[in-house]
């Protein structure tokens, strides 16, 4: 058994169901879990629509239902299944509008509706090509999560839930990504993009041969290729370095979708949904043997770095306890840290509220934030074995005249991360892609 989960690039039109009815069809002996996205731009319409219902505008409801009725009159299939849905959507609406309140509870049963719609065209779809299937919600389905609303986490308890309720269906099922639900019933979502995480968890739950990530990408790229066009697939990259990328911002994969995978030592497999015959990249427990030291480039633009500091700290058992315990107090995530005798600099997103945060440590410390940086991260598993990478790295950013603020390698032996001004990123991954890639 395999999973298949499709992105909304894959998803957005009845051409395009099509095509993936087509891909589910050549794999059906695989007897395939399908998992699939919103129709593209669907999500952000919602979230958009949550903003509007609190000045009392639904006008986005109509837009979004005609969306769905001109996918179904293409494909030929009912609407019906979706006007239900319509009803609790625009009575959501309604409630917030008389509120005046959106909540991250709210937000996230608004945002989970795209998913809904779709799955619910795209399982009739595959029924009317000759492939039977049937619509499931996920939460329905026992993807319990906590009540981390709009970043939420399965639950140990979904796993069994999952493989008893799938155990019970004959047709293929084409499951909701994006969403789940609390003990209590609420809807949650895993996080924007979270579809792919979903399929992991599916996966993990029915012990699947291999995870299969459709997109519209040839595989992970060696960068954006939005800022690098020359950017190539990579043929397989391993589970450690596959995570880095996605923490870092890689665009492919959710932050969290390898983890149930490698919890059962699960293959995932990034595919492009228009070149089916493609291998694209596939994601492995461990590093190939020979393969060459740095695979990829990823960045996040929109961090800051926060420095605390005291001439007291030097040789002061505790400071580090103190100062960290801040930052788990105002919910500060934290992606990379260096320290100094009297500092300690740590990175953040930048759209982070740190106002709480600068005075609970002011009291204490000399407390700095510097916003509109980058952090860009260079990825292989081979980099700390491999004399000289660390040297090219910065000699590439030298070339390109980047300055760089900040600079982090020893608590990973896959990565090497640095921080840069946001507006030095396309120089920075040009460079370093010329320099580790170029034939």
């Amino acid at each position: 058994m395999i999973v298949m989960k499709f992105g909304g690039s894959s998803v957005a039109g009845a051409e395009k169901i099509r095509r993936v009815a087509a891909i589910v069809k050549s794999r059906a002996a695989k007897n395939p879990v399908i998992v699939a996205s919103a129709f593209r731009g669907v999500t952000d319409e919602l979230l958009a629509l949550a903003k509007d219902a609190l000045k009392g505008d639904a006008s986005r409801i109509a837009l979004l239902r005609k969306t769905h009725e001109q996918a179904a009159a293409e494909l030929g299939v009912d609407f019906k299944p979706l006007s239900p849905l319509f009803d609790e959507l625009t009575e959501l609406v309604h409630g917030i509008g008389l509120l005046k309140e959106l909540t991250p509870r709210t937000r996230d049963r608004l945002a989970g509706f795209g998913e809904r719609f779709s799955t619910r065209l795209i399982a009739a779809a595959f029924t009317k090509e000759g492939i039977p299937a049937r619509q499931v919600d996920a939460d329905a389905a026992g993807l319990l999560t906590d009540d981390r609303f709009e970043s939420a986490a399965p639950l140990p308890e979904a796993e069994a839930a999952l493989k008893k309720y799938f155990s019970t269906i004959k047709e293929l099922p084409v499951v909701t990504g994006f969403i789940g639900r609390t003990k209590t019933g609420e809807a949650t979502t895993l996080g924007r993009n979270g579809s792919d995480f979903s399929a992991t968890i599916i996966g993990a739950a029915l012990g699947a041969e291999e995870v299969q990530i459709w997109s519209d990408t040839d595989g992970i790229m060696t960068a954006d290729p939005r800022l690098v066009p020359k950017a190539l697939p990579i043929a397989a990259l391993s589970f450690d370095e596959a995570c880095e990328l996605a923490y870092y911002g890689g665009k492919v994969l959710h932050p969290h979708t390898l983890v149930p995978a490698m919890r059962k030592n699960i293959p995932v497999r990034v595919l492009n949904t228009f070149k089916p015959d493609h291998p694209g990249t596939e994601i492995v427990p461990n590093a190939q043997k020979g393969a060459a030291a740095v695979k990829s480039i990823a960045f996040k633009r929109h961090q800051a770095i926060v420095t605390v500091s005291s001439p007291r700290m030097l040789a002061g058992p505790g400071f580090l306890a103190r100062i960290f315990s801040a930052f788990a107090k105002n919910d500060v995530d934290v992606d990379m840290i260096a320290t100094s005798e009297v500092s300690v600099s740590a990175t953040t997103s930048g759209a982070k509220d740190l106002e709480q945060l600068k005075a609970d440590l002011s009291g204490e410390f000399e407390v700095g934030v510097a916003k509109d940086k980058a952090v860009i991260c260079v990825v292989g598993d081979g980099i700390q074995a491999t004399p000289g990478v660390a040297g090219d790295v910065f000699s590439a950013l030298k070339g390109a005249r980047v300055n760089v603020f900040m600079i982090s390698q020893g608590a990973s032996k896959n990565n090497i991360a640095f921080v840069v001004e946001n507006d030095a990123v396309q120089r920075a991954v040009e460079a370093l892609h010329a320099r580790f890639f170029s034939a």
